[in-house]
């Protein structure tokens, strides 16, 4: 171990930053495994590898082709894609996830996490959202779905046996039982299931039982964790899994948000991974706390590959973090028609609609910068940060012109334009934090703009973070920073994204 990883006692939290929900693990050897939901974004469940359960690289996408995941155009957001299961399982990678715009429940397989993976086994018989996967002694594989119902599937051909049995469905008067999972630990089965609905009221609950068809027994400690009516910094916590280190501790992986501002608090990156210790008390996990700052694990640290701040385009296919709307047919989105530059042909004339062609990223860190520079000498596009149709900020170029575009609920705003000289230019948005006022003082400020050739940043407006908020907009999913094109054809040279605090 190097002096640096000795003297580091504690690691940040959340472990994923950013719009990184429902979090799924399973651990292979010395390797651990994490699937994300995506929602209406392609491509879909985001997949992770680690060495340490604290630094995280993504290694691909689980549905990254058009026959794996349909996605209509007039699928709303937060439609799409819900929680997935992951799990290894006969020497294979199983990952069972909901798409409710269409096909329902499928189950797709892999030997490689990082892909590819099979086109999906669609399961008619598994209704639920959240299902999840576990294999008993004799080999039969258990569904288990919110509600939580339980039914024998056979996921290698998706058909279903026997009736749809009802388990538990955790603490009395607790509303949306959900994200089940079946655990055989030691002498028992554990259930373990979120509830409270996925807002400040969420939680953790566990039951246990002999056989993995129940009877179930709620832990007495129920829930096992939840942050509802208390100030700490992470809320929302619940929808979690459980993964045991090759030393033989027990981690929790689970999804929590960072609220920002005055009241109600607005958290404006979505649903982020977080990580908490799990030790064991009568055969029970006691959950530690998810702290922003946590005890660092008892073992070296394995940090992956420092993500880039520029993306050149120069390869012949995106990175697996960029993501767009519901599809990305290659004639509107193509790194292959200007050698270095992403080429986007518009779809949808805005960002006001559902087909409007998208590339972007998550916004992973509160205080950040992005900038691109684009050529729209052919079309008009921008660099924006959305939350979904109703609710994004932009700044948008065409030929000579540039304006800063705001869609907030029903009101879409010209708030400024600018006369630029004709060709490329650099557009640049910065989010920082808000200085504080009163009780109503917003999560973080939006600045966009122009990058002048000395480098300096000419603002169009200075806009207030709170509404590209959940708290505002509703909804599952968190913002996305990218490149956009509303009419003809534009091209963007390069893509930054920097954080501006650690």
């Amino acid at each position: 171990m190097s002096e640096t990883q000795q003297a580091r006692t504690t690691v940040s939290n959340p472990v994923i930053p950013g719009f990184h929900p429902d979090p799924s693990i399973c651990r292979v050897g010395e390797d651990y495994y994490l699937a994300c939901s995506s929602f209406e974004y392609f491509p879909g469940v985001p997949v992770f590898h680690s060495r340490d359960l604290v630094h995280w690289t993504q290694i691909g996408n689980a549905l990254d082709r058009p026959g794996q995941l349909r996605l209509p155009l007039d699928s709303p957001s937060s439609g799409g894609i819900y929680a997935p299961t992951l799990r290894h399982h006969d020497g294979r990678f199983w990952l069972i996830v909901t798409n409710v715009s269409a096909d329902g429940n499928l189950l797709v397989t892999a030997t490689d996490p990082a892909g590819p993976w099979s086109d999906p086994v669609l399961l008619p018989g598994v209704r639920g959202i959240d299902p999840d996967l576990a294999w008993d002694e004799d080999g039969t594989c258990w569904c288990t779905v919110a509600g939580v119902s339980q039914i024998r599937l056979d996921p290698t051909t998706g058909e279903t046996s026997g009736p749809s049995r009802r388990l538990w469905s955790g603490m009395p008067g607790a509303k949306a039982p959900e994200a089940p999972h079946l655990y055989r630990i030691g002498d028992y089965w554990y259930l373990l299931i979120a509830e409270g609905g996925t807002e400040r009221c969420h939680g953790v609950s566990i039951a246990r039982a002999r056989g993995p068809e129940g009877p179930f027994e709620p832990c007495p400690a129920n829930p096992v964790l939840t942050h509802r009516g208390t100030d700490h910094p992470v809320q929302n916590t619940g929808h979690a899994d459980l993964v045991q280190a090759p030393d033989g501790s027990w981690w929790m992986v689970l999804l929590g948000v960072r609220p920002g501002g005055g009241t109600p608090g607005w958290h404006v990156l979505g649903r982020e991974t977080f990580l908490a210790p799990v030790t064991w008390a009568d055969d029970w996990p006691v959950v530690g706390e998810p702290a922003l700052d946590l005890p660092a694990p008892p073992w070296p640290l394995v940090p992956g590959p420092v993500e880039p701040v520029r993306d050149d385009f120069d390869r012949a296919e995106l990175r697996p973090q960029w993501i767009s709307l519901r599809d990305r047919p290659a004639e509107h989105c193509t790194t292959g028609e200007r050698s270095g530059w992403l080429t986007l042909r518009a779809r949808g004339g805005s960002l006001d609609e559902p087909d409007v062609v998208f590339v972007g990223r998550r916004q992973q860190h509160l205080t950040c910068e992005a900038r691109t520079l684009i050529d729209p000498a052919q079309g008009r596009g921008g660099l924006a940060v959305r939350l979904d149709e109703e609710h994004h900020y932009e700044i948008e170029a065409s030929e000579g012109e540039v304006r800063l575009l705001t869609r907030i609920g029903p009101l879409r705003t010209v708030v400024a334009s600018l006369a630029v000289p004709a060709g490329p230019v650099v557009l640049r948005l910065r989010v920082s934090g808000a200085p504080p006022r009163d009780a109503r003082t917003g999560p973080d400020l939006v600045a966009l703009g122009i990058e002048e050739p000395d480098g300096t940043f000419t603002e169009l407006g200075t806009l207030d973070g709170r509404y590209l908020s959940t708290e505002v907009a509703g909804g599952f999913t968190g913002r996305v920073i990218g490149m956009y094109a509303a009419s003809g054809t534009v091209h963007f040279d390069w893509f930054d994204y920097e954080p501006l605090t650690p």
